[in-house]
């Protein structure tokens, strides 16, 4: 039976849905404005509105509303990284009361599935289900299945796979359909993505590679037919970041939160010091929390320092 694992990590809570050994979901969550925040703020005359933890774009003023005017926003989608840049969080006017939005733990809870904690003193169950290996898929885009390769390409229109491989041209593809739903399931992917297929002159063909995307990728979405030159586009709804675009947007944080797990879950006895490159150091210490956070959960003071070069 599929169980959750997740584990709630210095800078960031981590989740895994596992079946079988199998990573099907992977999930990381860091800090800021969730899905179903509630909160009141000022609007601006850009269709802004200031919230104490940032600003958030108001989708549509409400009649009488006016600039300056203070009103209360849900969070409909969060901030998604984007090169050079970052989308800030979508928000509707509400008249619901102020609350906070689910956080991982408990969105993974609500789906009835049972969860697991992990805890650094235990067996890595993370890792034992291929944790890393998700998260290099995730910062590579290189996806491996039976018979090809994906690449998966993150842009600010689209997520992008490009299907690579031996074999006939509707062979191929039909192994590949599958695979891409999968990846689109372990990495959390939303709103546009499209499938660069081989390409496939028989009609039928695509129409066998369009029903294999229905069959291996759960509802709701909405998908294009395969056109003749083997390009498919699906539509998902986008309510947070993919992994891919969390990862690739904060490398050195997520090699800084990848770097305090692994020295949490070190056993005893502890080196005196913990060697880490200076890109990791600096990310680090633009959040005293994380090693103060560090310095309880392993019982004392923690040195980290920088490794030669």
């Amino acid at each position: 039976m599929a169980e959750w694992r997740y584990e709630a990590g210095i800078g960031e809570a981590r989740a895994a849905l596992v079946e079988d050994g199998v990573i099907l979901k992977a999930r990381i969550e860091l800090e800021g404005l969730r899905v179903g925040t509630v909160a009141e703020g000022r609007l601006r005359a850009d269709k802004r509105v200031e919230l104490g933890d940032g600003d958030v774009l108001l989708g549509m003023v409400p009649s009488g509303v006016s600039e300056g005017a203070r009103l209360s926003v849900e969070i409909v989608r969060e901030a998604i990284p984007e090169p050079g840049r970052t989308k800030l969080p979508k928000a509707v006017a509400t008249d619901k009361p102020l609350a906070q939005g689910p956080g991982l733990h408990a969105r993974i809870t609500a789906t009835g599935l049972p969860v697991r904690i992990v805890r650094a003193h235990e067996a890595d169950a993370l890792e034992a289900a291929g944790w890393s290996e998700t998260l290099e898929e995730a910062v590579t885009g290189e996806i491996a299945f039976a018979g090809g390769m994906l690449l998966m390409s993150v842009t600010p229109a689209m997520t992008l796979f490009d299907v690579d491989g031996g074999g006939t041209p509707e062979a191929l593809a039909l192994a590949a359909a599958p695979a891409v739903a999968a990846a689109i399931l372990r990495h959390g992917i939303g709103g546009s993505i499209g499938v660069d297929f081989p390409t496939l002159a028989n009609r039928d063909a695509r129409l066998k590679v369009a029903e294999a995307i229905d069959a291996a990728l759960p509802q709701p979405f909405e998908r294009t037919a395969v056109n003749g030159f083997g390009f498919l586009q699906i539509v998902r709804r986008r309510a947070r970041a993919s992994l891919p675009e969390l990862l690739r947007a904060d490398p050195a944080g997520a090699e800084a939160r990848a770097a305090l797990r692994r020295i949490e879950r070190l056993p005893p006895p502890l080196p005196a010091s913990h060697m880490l490159s200076g890109r990791v150091l600096r990310a680090i210490a633009a959040h005293p929390e994380w090693t103060e956070e560090l310095a309880r959960r392993m019982g004392g003071p923690v040195t980290l320092k920088e490794q030669a070069r």
